[in-house]
C-alpha cells in the first residue's frame, strides 16, 4: 500500500480548490485499506490513553466538507477504538436562540476538549464564515452593532472575523491544544451520487432534505467560501489539510493516519513516572496485596 506523508495534504501554501484532486489512489484494495486504517486507530486509542494520563496537551479535531462528504462515518470509524472518555464530539447545527444572544464563538470555546482528551467538531466555527459568507443575511440574526443590514457586510467585516478566528485557534494552540483542520474535499459529481443513494435506498431516505439540493445550487459559491478561508487560515499551529474525499475508506485513513503521524512527533508526550517513594516500594505493595 502507498505510503502517504502530511505534506501530501497539507496546505502551506495558497491553493485552488478546483485544482485539487477529490481522489487519491493508495494502490490497495477496500480491504486493504480498512485493515490499515484498523491499526492506525488501535495506535490513536493508545496514545490518548498516554495523553490523558500526560494531562498537558488536549487534541481538537475540525471537519468540514459538503453535505455527503462522509463526516458522520468518517467519526464512527477513525475513533472506534477511543476510549469513550477519551473523545467528545460535538456536531454543530444553526444555531440555538441562547446561541445566538452570545457572539458566534461561544458554543465553539464551551465545547473545546480539556486536557488529555480529543475533540470532534463535526462542523466547525468556520461555518460562520462559509454558510453565511454564502447567506449574508444569516449575520442579521446575530443581532450585532453597526450590522443592520446586508449592505453593511462588506470585506472588511470578513477580513475581522477571519483574524478573530486565527487569533481564537492561535490561543487555543499557545494553551497546549493540538488543532487538526480537515476539509472532506467532495466532487459534485460524486455528491450527486450519495444524494441519489439516500433517495433511491428507503432506509437512508430520512437523511434528505429538500434543502440539500438548493445548497448544491450553491455549489460554486461554497467552493470559492472554503478556498478562501482554508487560504487565510492554514498557519503551522493550525493546519488545514484537504482530504481526497470520494472514496471513503481512503478518506478515513488519511485522516487516522495524518493525525497519528503528526502526533507522534511530540516526542513530550509519555505517561508520566512514579513519585520514587511509590517506586521504591513497589514490590511491598504486590505482598500486602497478596497476602489478602
Amino acid at each position: 500500500m502507498k505510503k502517504i506523508t502530511l505534506s501530501d495534504f497539507q496546505v502551506t501554501q495558497p491553493i485552488k480548490i478546483t485544482k485539487v484532486a477529490t481522489t487519491y489512489d493508495l494502490n490497495a484494495g477496500e480491504k486493504k485499506i480498512e485493515k490499515e486504517l484498523e491499526e492506525v486507530r488501535e495506535k490513536l486509542g493508545e496514545l490518548q490513553d498516554t495523553l490523558y494520563a500526560h494531562d498537558k496537551y488536549a487534541v481538537l479535531v475540525c471537519l468540514q466538507g459538503m453535505d455527503t462528504s462522509g463526516k458522520d462515518s468518517l467519526i464512527r470509524e477513525v475513533f472506534k477504538d477511543f476510549n469513550s472518555r477519551g473523545v467528545v464530539v460535538h456536531s454543530f447545527k444553526v444555531p440555538t436562540e441562547l446561541e445566538r444572544s452570545h457572539d458566534y464563538l461561544w458554543r465553539h470555546y464551551i465545547a473545546l476538549p480539556q486536557r488529555g482528551k480529543f475533540g470532534v467538531f463535526n462542523r466547525t466555527h468556520y461555518e460562520n464564515v462559509l454558510v453565511t459568507r454564502v447567506h449574508p443575511e444569516y449575520i442579521l440574526g446575530e443581532n450585532l452593532p453597526n450590522v443592520t443590514s446586508v449592505a453593511a457586510i462588506d470585506e472588511d467585516f470578513w477580513e475581522a472575523r477571519f483574524e478573530q478566528i486565527r487569533n481564537f485557534e492561535k490561543h487555543l494552540a499557545d494553551n497546549g491544544t493540538i488543532i487538526f483542520k480537515f476539509f472532506l474535499h467532495l466532487s459534485k459529481e460524486e455528491q450527486k451520487n450519495r444524494l441519489l443513494r439516500r433517495l433511491e435506498k428507503e432506509e437512508k431516505n430520512w437523511k434528505f432534505s429538500p434543502g440539500d439540493l438548493k445548497e448544491r445550487a450553491l455549489w460554486d459559491a461554497y467552493q470559492d467560501c472554503y478556498e478562501d478561508a482554508i487560504n487565510r487560515t492554514s498557519k503551522s499551529h493550525a493546519p488545514w489539510f484537504v482530504i481526497p474525499a470520494d472514496d471513503k475508506p481512503t478518506a478515513r485513513y488519511i485522516v487516522a493516519k495524518t493525525m497519528l503521524d503528526t502526533l507522534k512527533t511530540y516526542t513530550d508526550i509519555e505517561e508520566p513516572e512514579l513519585d520514587k517513594e511509590t517506586q521504591e516500594n513497589i514490590e511491598l505493595y504486590k505482598e500486602q496485596l497478596r497476602k489478602e
